[in-house]
């Protein structure tokens, strides 16, 4: 278990043409050691084929049973239990690693020990100039919040009340961080990633790297992209998110929160 850094994450489903150009982007990776965990949640196993094209043994394929209905956390947890890095990185099938991601996020927790978690700058692309310049100019704004960001108080804030700084994928955290935190709650519909987030840099803090780590793929469909903002599926999620907070941190201390969110952070 001590000699592997990384235990990469890919959850998958469906989308064999992608995978192979996550799983590329991770193999490629320099200066740590790794692991790759390929959870299949397709009912026939429709990735098994693809990921066997590729002969390197840092490779696992495990098909998920029973699928889990459209729940991404059940499938990051399945392969987090497989994984033996001391840092977990999960990484969606339709994006890619810029190169010496890993590296430069598992030196920035190497620095801050008590950080449990760590993320970096996200570099939309794809073949969609609207959604593309649409997505540019979101995370851009990301990256500026993010760098003012101090404290765990701060982002924990920022992600429960406004637009997320991050996604999974340009993160990455210590393995007993989330096993601290329980992992993915599969009792929320979508965005479940962002309540770990906030869980897990509440309870240790984290560490934000200014310089892009993610290649994110735009234009794609996915869950995640045909979301909108008055989507029910969404509200229902950040209630709950925000609900457990306010039972587990007190009603005093989520209202100034929620106060400092939206008035402070802009």
């Amino acid at each position: 278990m001590g000699s592997i850094d990384i235990s990469v994450i890919v959850p998958t489903f469906r989308r064999e043409h992608t995978l192979l150009e996550a799983i590329g982007s991770v193999l490629s990776q320099q200066g740590v050691t790794l692991e790759v965990i390929v959870v299949d949640d397709s009912p026939e196993g429709s990735a098994r084929s693809a990921v066997a094209t590729i002969v390197d043994s840092r490779i696992t394929y495990i098909k998920r049973s029973p699928p889990s209905g459209g729940r991404p956390a059940g499938v990051r947890n399945d392969g987090a239990r497989m994984a033996q890095g001391r840092y977990l990185h999960f990484l969606d099938d339709d994006d890619m690693l810029e190169p010496d991601a890993l590296a430069t996020l598992s030196r920035a927790l190497d620095a801050q020990p008590k950080a449990g978690m760590a993320f970096g700058v996200i570099e939309p692309f794809g073949l969609d100039p609207a959604k593309l310049e649409h997505n540019q100019r979101y995370f851009k704004e990301a990256r500026r919040i993010a760098s003012r960001l101090r404290g765990a108080y701060q982002l924990s804030a920022s992600l429960l009340f406004r637009p997320t700084v991050l996604v999974t994928s340009a993160c990455m955290t210590r393995r007993e961080a989330f096993v601290d935190a329980g992992g993915f709650d599969g009792d929320i519909p979508v965005c479940e990633d962002v309540d770990l987030w906030a869980r897990i840099a509440h309870a240790t803090g984290f560490v934000f790297v200014d310089q892009p780590v993610l290649r994110y793929r735009t234009g794609a469909p996915s869950l995640m992209h045909e979301l909108a903002e008055d989507d029910e599926k969404l509200q229902v999620s950040y209630q709950i998110m925000q609900s457990k907070y306010r039972r587990s941190h007190g009603v005093l201390r989520f209202y100034a929160m929620k106060l400092w969110a939206r008035t402070i952070l802009r």
